[in-house]
C-alpha cells in the first residue's frame, strides 16, 4: 500500500467515525423526545407536570410572534439572555484567564492574589444579589455581574492549574535559547496551558447560563430566565419547558463556537 493510499485510508475512516458519531447523537435526541412524548401522552405523567413535545412546539412557533403571557415574544427574551450571559461570559474569560495565568507562573502574584481568590471562591454567586442591587442597581450590569462570579471561578483556576503544569524540561529549553522568563511564560507557558484553559472556559459557560435564572431575578422583564419564572407563576408548564429548551440549545451553540475556536488553537491535538 503507498502512502497516499494510507492517507486516503486514515481521511476514510475519520469520516466513517464522524458519521457515525453524528448519527448516534441524532438517534439519541430522537429516542429521548419519543420517551418524553410517550410519558406526556400515555397518562403516566400528568399534564400539569409534564406537557407533550407538540405543544412545545406549538408554543416556539406562537411565542416568536405572540408577548402573552409573559410580556415579550421569544426572540426578545433570547436577546435579552444573551446579553446577560455573554457580557458576564466575556468579562470572566478576559479577567480570570489572564489572572489564573499570572498566579501560575509568578510565585510574587500567586502570594498576592490567592488569599483574596480563596475567599471568594466559596462564595455563591447568588449570595451577590443584595449587594449588586445596592452597588449596580438592576439592569444589564447588575445582571452580568452575578453571572460573571459563575464563569470567573473556573476560568481561574484553570488557566492556573494548565500553566502550573508546564514542563521543566520545556522552561528549560527556553532559558538555553536565550529567551527572558517573561518570553518563556508567552510562548511556552501560555501555549501549554490552553488545554486546561479551554475546559475551563466550558464550564464556565455552562455556570453562566446556569445563574442566568437567578441574575434575572433582579426586577427583570425580559430574558429567558424570566419567562421561566413568569411560567412557574402561570402554572404555565409547556412555557417553562420552552425556556429550559431554548437555554439548552443557545448553550449547544455556544460549547460548538468554543470548540471551534479551541481547534483553531490547538490544531496540533487533532492534526
Amino acid at each position: 500500500m503507498t502512502a497516499a493510499e494510507r492517507v486516503a485510508l486514515v481521511e476514510r475512516e475519520k469520516h466513517r467515525i464522524t458519521y457515525r458519531n453524528i448519527t448516534l447523537s441524532f438517534a439519541g435526541i430522537l429516542l429521548f423526545l419519543l420517551i418524553w412524548e410517550g410519558l406526556a401522552l400515555s397518562g403516566i405523567v400528568d399534564s400539569r407536570i409534564l406537557c407533550d413535545v407538540l405543544e412545545v412546539l406549538r408554543l416556539f412557533v406562537t411565542k416568536l410572534s405572540d408577548p402573552n403571557p409573559d410580556g415579550a415574544v421569544l426572540t426578545v427574551h433570547i436577546w435579552s439572555s444573551l446579553q446577560v450571559a455573554l457580557l458576564g461570559f466575556l468579562l470572566a474569560v478576559v479577567i480570570g484567564v489572564p489572572l489564573g495565568w499570572l498566579m501560575g507562573w509568578y510565585r510574587g502574584a500567586d502570594s498576592f492574589l490567592r488569599p483574596i481568590f480563596e475567599i471568594i471562591r466559596p462564595i455563591p454567586p447568588v449570595s451577590w444579589i443584595p449587594l449588586t442591587i445596592v452597588w449596580l442597581g438592576i439592569g444589564l450590569p447588575a445582571k452580568s455581574f452575578i453571572v460573571f462570579f459563575a464563569a470567573f471561578v473556573p476560568c481561574l483556576i484553570n488557566a492556573y492549574t494548565g500553566i502550573r503544569q508546564t514542563k521543566e524540561v520545556l522552561k528549560n529549553v527556553g532559558k538555553t535559547f536565550g529567551a527572558s522568563y517573561f518570553t518563556v511564560f508567552v510562548k511556552v507557558g501560555i501555549p501549554s496551558s490552553l488545554v486546561m484553559t479551554f475546559a475551563g472556559i466550558k464550564v464556565a459557560i455552562g455556570n453562566a447560563w446556569a445563574t442566568l435564572v437567578a441574575a434575572e431575578m433582579l426586577a427583570a422583564s425580559s430574558g429567558l430566565g424570566y419567562m421561566i419564572l413568569m411560567g412557574r407563576s402561570y402554572a404555565r408548564v409547556d412555557l417553562i419547558i420552552l425556556g429550559i429548551v431554548v437555554i439548552g440549545v443557545l448553550g449547544v451553540i455556544i460549547s460548538a463556537i468554543i470548540n471551534r475556536l479551541e481547534r483553531i488553537f490547538l490544531g496540533w491535538r487533532y492534526v
